[in-house]
C-alpha cells in the first residue's frame, strides 16, 4: 500500500509533503507532485502537512481521482527507482492524465 497525491496538487505543488517525508519519495513533476509506490513507507507524515488535501492513503482515494493512483505508479515507469527525489529535481515531464488536464484554477 501506499500513498497517492491526487489532482487537487495539479498547477499547485505546494511542496509542504516533500519536505515533510523522512524517504524522500516526493518527487515533482511538472505540474503536480507523486509519490513513488516503492520508496514510500506509509508513515502517512505527508498527508496532514498538505494544505489542498491531495493526499490520499490509497484505498481511501475519492473515486472520483480513483486514476491518479495509476498515474502515480506510472509516472514512474521510465524514471524506475532513483532512491530519492531530492538529488532529481523537477522533472519535466508528467504522467499523461495529467499533461492532458487543462489548467487548473488557483482561486
Amino acid at each position: 500500500m501506499t500513498y497517492v497525491i491526487a489532482q487537487p496538487c495539479v498547477d499547485v505543488k505546494d511542496r509542504a509533503c516533500v519536505d515533510e517525508c523522512p524517504v524522500d519519495c516526493i518527487y515533482e513533476g511538472k505540474r503536480m507532485l507523486y509519490i513513488h509506490p516503492d520508496e514510500c513507507v506509509d508513515c502517512g507524515a505527508c498527508e496532514p502537512v498538505c494544505p489542498p488535501e491531495a493526499i490520499f492513503y490509497e484505498d481511501d482515494t475519492p473515486e472520483e481521482w480513483a486514476s491518479y493512483y495509476d498515474a502515480n505508479v506510472h509516472f514512474f515507469d521510465e524514471l524506475g527507482s532513483p532512491g530519492g527525489a531530492a538529488k532529481l529535481g523537477v522533472i519535466d515531464l508528467d504522467h499523461p492524465l495529467i499533461a492532458e488536464l487543462p489548467p487548473q484554477n488557483q482561486d
